[in-house]
């Protein structure tokens, strides 16, 4: 069984799926999914579209140099069949498939080395250019937070740290669309507990209202008789 790369993409086209494109010179094209064949007839550059091998290849994201690699490569080359080879050809297979996962892991690991000074060299620098824009004390605080520095011993920018952590801690923010709880005394003197959203809207929950709200109607008929 021959397991063709897309000719897009270059993910795996397994028999049977995917798409099979015959140009009129007689050239077959392997598609792994309508995206890529799609891709195709709208004479896209795969190089330039990052979720292909193509485009991890040339950005230097993939293994491209290794001796596993050449055993993929296509050989039309017709072979006697040899029950024994055939056997060897399907255990060393085995083995070069899982030689070639380990490198390829060892290849993203050094790939990937360095990226998280990087990213804190990126954020380090994204501060200092935007100092100006972080919360700041004012110079009387700043005096007073020196002076007492100086009589305890301890570092002034420890001190300004702590003072704007307990300033933005003192800060508190309204939710919207909370709800307030009322007390509101019910007609037979008993005492209940609602909830009032603060946009003005009152949410019962209690079977209790539905009564109250009964009685309190039978009540206002009863006054219109008299």
């Amino acid at each position: 069984m021959r397991v063709d790369p897309c000719f897009f993409c270059g993910r795996p086209a397994w028999p049977s799926k995917g798409i099979t494109f015959m140009r009129n010179d007689g050239k077959s094209f392997r598609f792994c999914r309508s995206k890529c064949h799609k891709n195709f007839k709208m004479k896209r550059n795969p190089r330039k579209l990052k979720w292909t091998k193509a485009y991890r290849k040339n950005a230097g994201k993939e293994m491209v140099v290794d001796s596993t690699l050449q055993f993929a490569a296509r050989r039309n080359v017709p072979v006697r069949y040899d029950r024994e080879l055939f056997q060897k050809t399907v255990k060393a297979m085995e083995r070069i498939s899982e030689i070639r996962q380990r490198r390829e892991r060892i290849f993203y690991k050094r790939r990937l080395a360095g990226k998280r000074a990087r990213e804190v060299a990126a954020a380090r620098k994204l501060v200092a250019e935007n100092e100006h824009l972080l919360p700041r004390l004012r110079g009387s605080e700043k005096r007073r937070l020196a002076e007492l520095a100086k009589e305890t011993g301890q570092d002034v920018e420890e001190l300004e740290r702590e003072e704007l952590a307990k300033k933005a801690a003192s800060k508190k923010t309204k939710a919207f669309g909370g709800e307030v709880k009322r007390l509101r005394v019910r007609t037979d003197g008993g005492v209940e507990e609602i909830s009032e959203r603060v946009a003005g809207g009152v949410v019962e929950d209690d079977d209790d209202d539905d009564e109250n709200d009964f009685e309190d109607v039978n009540d206002d008929d009863e006054m219109d008789t008299d």
